[in-house]
Order: C-alpha cells, then structure tokens, then sequence
C-alpha cells in the first residue's frame, strides 16, 4: 500500500506534499511523490533542471524527516491526472494527496481539469488539500 501525492513546486503543491508525508508517517506506509508534465516544446532543458533540483530538495527533506519515499518524475505526454491515477492503480495506491488553488467567486463554479479528472476517475479516496495563508 502507498500514498500518493502530486506535487508541483508551488504553496499548493508543498501543502499536499506536507499532508502527504504526515499521512505516510502516521499510516508507516510509502509515500510516492509524482511530478508529471506533457513534455513537449514548452518544457525546455533549463525547466527540466529546474524541476530535478526541486525534487532532489523534495527527497533530502522526505529523508531528513524519514519518511520511506520514491519521487517519480514523468515526462511521457500524458495529463498529470492521467498519471497520478496510474500511479494510484500501479501501486495499489491507498488515496492520492492533490493540492488546490484558492479559487475567485466565478471560478469556484470550474474545479481544475486535472483535480476534476482525479477526483471523479481514481479507484481509490482522494485527498484534496489547501494551502494556507502561511504556506
């Protein structure tokens, strides 16, 4: 059993990495961290090195705290909820961990493509967390 958790480097992204760990931590269960981008022209070798530096911080934390993790980075064309949810059913994920953006009036009426999609498509519980003002 493992704990997923999509992790992008924003407030929103460390939150739900945060709760994430917390939830590996007190469940003593793996925690399986996945950055997804679609590739493509927009997604350039200095943005590649910068999100690998990110995740190397993201995995010395996780090892500071001993938190038994893997950080996948997946750059294979697909949406990050299309890989979050194979993720999840790969490794018989108990819940997927995403975080979410604070939202205007009008836009609380459209959830994100990618938090709809997991939330309505995984096999399993979901997990949606805020960043606080702090984060």
């Amino acid at each position: 059993m493992s704990i997923i958790v999509g992790y992008v480097p924003t407030k929103e992204g460390r939150a739900a990495l945060r709760r994430a760990a917390q939830e590996a931590q007190l469940r003593r269960t793996k925690l399986i961290v996945v950055n997804s981008h679609r590739g493509g022209r927009d997604f350039d070798a200095g943005e590649a090195q910068r999100f690998e530096e990110e995740l190397g911080k993201v995995q010395r934390s996780l090892d500071a705290d001993g938190v038994e993790h893997e950080v996948r980075a997946l750059v294979r064309g697909n949406e990050p909820s299309e890989d979050l949810i194979a993720v999840a059913d790969e490794s018989d994920g108990d819940f997927i961990v995403i975080g979410l953006r604070r939202r205007t009036p009008v836009g609380k009426l459209i959830l994100g493509s990618n938090a709809q999609r997991i939330l309505l498509d995984a096999s399993c519980p979901v997990l949606a967390v805020k960043a606080g003002d702090d984060d």
